[in-house]
């Protein structure tokens, strides 16, 4: 097989495989909750109050997708629209009280998910994966700097403990 088709092929197999696999320890534990809005959520528990482009722009997706997913998340009571004060065409996401609630417990599932994927992998390969994807970003959008993000917006609980 041809490297970069073999390339190609792993990398949709592998996003689509971890997108199941989180969605069903979701599920399994009861949560509706995709892969996507896990991201948004965690994102927001984080980041504190975030305007929908902010969310946008932090977890480098359009708008419009963005929207859908607070959608889901609203219907979900896990976030909150509310006019900004200093704005009224923006609105503001926040987290509700119902999801704090539940936070711990669905992190604590998306990082056993996680740990569980990435088992046995050395930390050594892992740093390789994460420098190629930033690479691979920055050759399909040279103004996207994965590496600058995550400095920007550090995860504030390691994945790993």
């Amino acid at each position: 097989m041809v490297l970069e088709k073999q390339v190609f092929l792993f990398l949709n197999i592998v996003h689509n495989s971890m997108k199941q696999r989180i969605n069903e320890t979701f599920r399994n534990k009861g949560f509706q909750l995709s892969p996507e809005q896990f991201l948004v959520m965690d994102t927001l528990w984080d980041e504190g109050v975030l305007t929908q482009q902010q969310i946008a722009d932090i977890t480098m997706r359009d708008k419009n997708s963005i929207v859908k997913l607070i959608d889901g998340l609203e219907n979900r009571k896990l976030v909150k629209r509310v006019s900004n004060p200093n704005d009224r065409r923006q609105n503001l996401i926040k987290v509700t009280p119902h999801s704090l609630k539940i936070r711990d417990e669905i992190e604590a599932l998306a990082y056993e998910a996680v740990r569980g994927i990435l088992q046995d992998i050395p930390q050594e390969d892992l740093n390789v994966i994460v420098n190629v994807f930033a690479r691979m970003e920055s050759n399909m959008d040279p103004s996207s700097d994965l590496e600058a993000l995550a400095e920007k917006y550090p995860t504030k609980k390691n994945c790993n403990g």
